[in-house]
């Protein structure tokens, strides 16, 4: 009986250091970077250098023109904005991308459609995503990296070789925004804006 003893806690002594080893070499998660300050900092400084605010955040008019809404930062298409009148003669290759008022709705050969809430709301905003989901999309052109496309104007092309470093620092940066509760519409086709 005492060998039974023995033996389970020897078991349990080996899960023990096992699991303590493996915990210390394993990379921090996402809600890790989103706490480190320098990691954020960094972040901020590549959405301000990205120009993620021209098509991301809703704007207010001011004495310079329309400026990114300072309550609303990267929360996307507004959910309750009327969506633009689009003469379709005015879509097609080699005519106009059209923009709405305040830049997050974009209208073009591909249809139309709408800056993404970039901020972590669970619900209408990527605060489920993972570091993973997001660099993916960057360097895939899908959301979430395996949905559907992301349509333009999003230059997500641009982003296909940024550092792994730099791509996490921005989704650091979005993770530690307030969370905007923002259904942005879903894209409309090319087909159902000219079939009116």
């Amino acid at each position: 009986m005492n060998k039974k003893v023995l033996s389970l806690g020897f078991v349990f002594a080996v899960v023990i250091i096992v699991t303590v080893f493996t915990m210390s070499f394993t990379s921090p998660s996402d809600d890790d970077n989103a706490g480190n300050a320098d990691m954020v900092k960094r972040g901020e400084y590549l959405v301000m250098m990205g120009g993620c605010n021209d098509c991301h955040s809703p704007k207010i008019m001011t004495d310079n023109g329309p400026m990114p809404d300072p309550k609303r930062l990267l929360s996307g298409h507004p959910a309750n904005a009327k969506l633009p009148a689009v003469d379709a003669s005015m879509i097609g290759p080699g005519k106009w991308m059209l923009f709405s008022d305040d830049f997050t709705c974009a209208v073009g050969p591909w249809g139309m459609s709408f800056s993404a809430n970039l901020t972590p709301d669970d619900q209408t905003g990527i605060g489920l995503w993972k570091a993973e989901n997001f660099i993916q999309a960057l360097r895939t052109g899908k959301h979430m990296g395996a949905g559907r496309a992301i349509l333009p104007p999003m230059p997500w092309f641009n982003f296909m070789n940024a550092k792994e470093e730099d791509l996490r620092a921005i989704f650091a940066y979005l993770k530690s925004l307030p969370p905007i509760k923002n259904q942005v519409p879903v894209p409309v086709p090319l087909t159902e804006l000219t079939s009116k």
